[in-house]
């Protein structure tokens, strides 16, 4: 007697590619909009409304040497709050970014006067910076103090050391034209050139090798129409920005310098164990702490990274000055690092966020600080319009995460 026939075995399941301009991708796209899930949507409304107000209020506002200037005096406030986003990720905050970047300035300077050589100059101002975070870290760790109290005693007590750095000179002026050179050289047009080439075919071959990897392990993955149409619009967006830059002096190194932070530790926060840790313990603390991870250990090298870029960004800004004084640090610098990483799309409550907003919210201060300054705006005005502008995102961040927690997407 035969057994009865045995099925056949079920067809293998394969992912098939994501067709961005299907009518189910529409609603799949409106409905991340309606829990809460905005991505890029409201900096990209919020760059086209100040590019066209301003430009409507002052045709200088989109010339090259504007845009270019733009770049320069966003370098350093970007590069900060590169730093702010992780430590926001942790659900955690770090007020004394602007003086750890002040003492890392004066102490570079100081150094440059003692006939350091640049680079040994520059790393030790760098390694000091990062001892700042380690103290940070390890109190806020191992004795259990909020960052908010820890970081405000550093910000106050670093204000003091840059006073008795910097002593009864009031202002230091750095003479070491590769310090200058920093915020103050440009290159040659054909490295402009050069460096999207290289930038935008960086990116093509990472985006090609996520798509096999993705459909080698069967999941979802970009159609090869929208990787296609992705690279050719960042290679357009390359090509307009290198032609405008080579209108006026050319690409500028320290553009160049931004825009390699931003590569690789945009690689640290997505391609690493570290950067992995950190959204976890900024998603959920205890979970992380239970599934293995040394939380403790993860704080302390966040807040080490955050005080080394606040410290590189401080080098900047006084690169892009060619001197430090007594007022390194002050005024705004504070307000403005840390509402670039919120503007640019952080979430204050932790785990959501990604580097490339601290860009994003850089270009948004910057660009309106840089309107205003050609409308001849008082500083009054510019307070207002950038308390506003934070409160505004801080608000479309609250309101997302409470869509995201009612659509149980939080």
């Amino acid at each position: 007697m035969s057994g009865a026939a045995t099925p056949a075995p079920p067809p293998p399941v394969t992912a098939r590619p994501s067709n961005p301009f299907s009518v189910e991708a529409a609603k799949n796209y409106w409905q991340n909009i309606r829990s809460g899930d905005l991505g890029p949507l409201p900096i990209i409304l919020g760059l086209i409304l100040i590019a066209l107000i301003f430009q409507s209020l002052n045709e200088n506002f989109l010339t090259s040497r504007n845009l270019l200037n733009l770049v320069v005096q966003m370098a350093g406030i970007t590069t900060i709050a590169i730093g702010v986003v992780f430590v926001l990720l942790l659900g955690e905050i770090d007020l004394s970014i602007s003086y750890t970047s002040a003492v890392s300035a004066v102490l570079m300077t100081e150094l440059l006067l003692d006939d350091f050589p640049w680079w040994a100059a520059i790393g030790i101002a760098l390694i000091a910076a990062a001892g700042i975070g380690l103290v940070i870290g390890v109190i806020v760790t191992k004795f259990k103090v909020p960052s908010f109290v820890v970081t405000l005693a550093g910000f106050l007590g670093l204000n003091g050391v840059v006073l008795l750095l910097i002593g009864s000179g009031g202002t230091v002026v750095i003479q070491d034209d590769v310090v200058i050179g920093i915020a103050n050289e440009f290159l040659a047009d054909v490295w402009g050139w050069v460096i999207a080439v290289v930038g935008v075919g960086a990116y093509a071959i990472s985006q090609i090798l996520l798509h096999r990897r993705r459909k080698a392990a069967g999941v979802s993955h970009k159609a090869p129409l929208l990787i296609g149409l992705q690279v050719v619009g960042l290679a357009a967006l390359a090509a307009i920005t290198v032609s405008l830059f080579n209108d006026d002096r050319g690409f500028p190194v320290v553009g160049l310098i931004v825009l390699v932070l931003l590569i690789a530790l945009t690689w640290v926060a997505d391609r690493t164990t570290f950067g992995r840790h950190v959204y976890a313990v900024g998603g959920n603390e205890e979970a992380a702490r239970r599934a293995g991870i040394n939380t403790d250990m993860i704080k302390i090298k966040v807040f080490m990274l955050s005080s080394a870029l606040a410290g590189a960004g401080g080098i900047i800004l006084a690169s892009r000055l060619r001197s430090v004084d007594t007022a390194a640090g002050g005024g705004s610098l504070l307000l403005l690092s840390i509402a670039a990483a919120v503007i640019g799309g952080t979430s204050l409550f932790g785990g959501r966020g990604r580097v490339i907003h601290a860009f994003y919210g850089a270009l948004i201060i910057v660009g309106v600080e840089n309107g205003m300054g050609l409308l001849g705006l008082s500083a009054g005005v510019r307070f207002v319009v950038t308390a506003l502008v934070l409160l505004a995102a801080v608000v479309v961040d609250a309101l997302s995460r409470r869509g995201r927690m009612i659509s149980g997407r939080a």
